[in-house]
């Protein structure tokens, strides 16, 4: 059987961002999940143990085995949903984090918010997206994504990881190599944990600025997945 790829997108964004990707994956079943801490109410945005369910609830609605991969913050609720008896045959850290039970993003960041967060109470903008998320896409699509760009909840954020699903499902890390958003050096320390690492000369969204070259990837990761 044929794995399914459940896309989980990363902080700031939603399902949107995947459709240059999906375009390239015609041919696979794909299923995507929008995290409720990414949104345009920020009284009404979710935290990590929120995202983590809505991973949980797109896994339980697939049949046969799946490959997640996790963009960025999406790493964080991926790490928590998944379990060795979720059905996940393998994890995809697409510059992502990949963190251990007890961390939280802004505590493997150092626990100084980067300097391209505009912090308030409630929530976070991302500020300078051009430059941070979106070098090496083309202009067009860049202004397009920057126009959709939505709030992130604060506490997504800086609570803990419970689990590491990593440590139960095999995993392979994407470095990016030109990121501005999380340094190489960064990706590399957390690729550690993964059982395999591969490298994409690509900025911080390689699914908007190398579609092909990532389906391919991923399709490599399918085909050993089942």
């Amino acid at each position: 059987m044929t794995a399914t790829l459940l896309l989980v997108h990363g902080a700031w964004h939603s399902s949107w961002a995947w459709q240059p990707l999906i375009d390239e994956l015609t041919d696979v079943d794909v299923v995507t999940v929008d995290l409720p801490s990414s949104g345009t109410d920020p009284h009404a945005l979710g935290d990590l143990a929120d995202d983590a369910a809505a991973v949980r609830s797109a896994l339980a609605g697939i049949e046969g085995p799946v490959v997640v991969v996790a963009h960025s913050y999406g790493g964080s609720p991926v790490t928590e949903a998944v379990t060795a008896d979720s059905g996940v045959a393998h994890l995809v850290y697409l510059c992502a984090f990949q963190l251990d039970v007890g961390d939280s993003l802004l505590g493997s960041v150092g626990g100084q918010a980067p300097p391209w967060w505009e912090v308030h109470d409630t929530h976070i903008v991302a500020g300078s997206p051009e430059e941070v998320f979106y070098n090496g896409v083309p202009a067009e699509l860049t202004e397009a994504a920057v126009a959709r760009l939505q709030l992130q909840s604060r506490s997504s954020t800086t609570q803990p990881l419970t689990r590491a699903a990593w440590t139960q499902v095999p995993s392979t890390y994407v470095v990016c190599e030109q990121d501005q958003a999380i340094p190489v050096f960064a990706q590399e320390a957390m690729s550690a944990r993964a059982g395999t690492v591969r490298r994409l000369d690509a900025g911080h969204s390689p699914f908007l600025s190398q579609p092909a070259e990532l389906a391919a990837m991923l399709r490599e990761v399918l085909d050993l997945a089942g």
